[in-house]
């Protein structure tokens, strides 16, 4: 079995939140934890967003973009191709998706078919967890977690 993980899930292990200690022990799992290459820019804008808002203080935000660069080249970073943002938009429109969590979704979708393993989907976000269990992948955490 492997792990895709959005932005979602991602971003509770570098910024400390309701769900981070259950994020950090269910990554620690796997040996290998696979992401979308546009994951970098959406963990850019999620942490300068949090700063923005006050919801992380400017050190914590600092040590946590930090800590994501230092990790970012031992996810394995799956590339959006042509092939993979026609799917995302086919998937944007059957789950009524936003643009960048139906190109996460169609990511893991296409890393399950490359590599023949279930995979396991991580994510916070309701409507793409629930996108992700129609479309076939095991969904992390379960409904209602």
């Amino acid at each position: 079995m492997i792990l895709y993980a959005d932005t979602s899930a991602l971003v509770k292990k570098y910024v400390r939140e309701d769900g981070s200690e259950q994020v950090l022990a269910f990554i620690a799992g796997f040996e290998a934890v696979a992401t979308a290459a546009l994951t970098y820019v959406e963990m850019a804008a999620a942490l300068a967003k949090a700063g923005r808002q006050g919801w992380v203080d400017d050190t914590a935000l600092q040590e946590a973009w930090r800590d994501f660069r230092a990790h970012w080249p031992a996810y394995t970073r799956l590339p959006v191709s042509s092939a993979a943002v026609e799917r995302a938009a086919d998937l944007a429109w059957k789950h009524g998706l936003r643009a960048y969590d139906a190109m996460h979704l169609s990511c893991a979708q296409v890393w399950q078919e490359v590599t023949g393993e279930e995979t396991v989907f991580a994510c916070f976000d309701q409507r793409l967890r629930q996108a992700a269990s129609v479309e076939g992948l095991q969904v992390w955490p379960a409904a209602g977690a």
